[in-house]
């Protein structure tokens, strides 16, 4: 779960990579999942992109679970 620091200017989150709450770049991107161009415009979902700013693991969660 992410979390703010007053200390710091951004959210923390835990990285599995280095074990520690750790501060995060966090955003949001839209991916085509359909590999199929007919289909492509309509297959579109957003998802979170957390990148940790210590060790640079990233991972990505999709936000719609339709």
């Amino acid at each position: 779960m992410a979390t703010t620091d007053d200390s710091v200017n951004g959210m923390t989150e835990h990285c599995d990579d280095c074990e520690l709450d750790t501060l995060h770049e966090v955003s949001v991107q839209i991916r085509t999942e359909s590999l199929k161009k007919e289909n492509a415009q309509f297959s579109r979902e957003p998802y979170r992109v957390a990148e940790c700013q210590r060790c640079g693991n990233r991972t990505s969660q999709r936000m719609n679970n339709a």
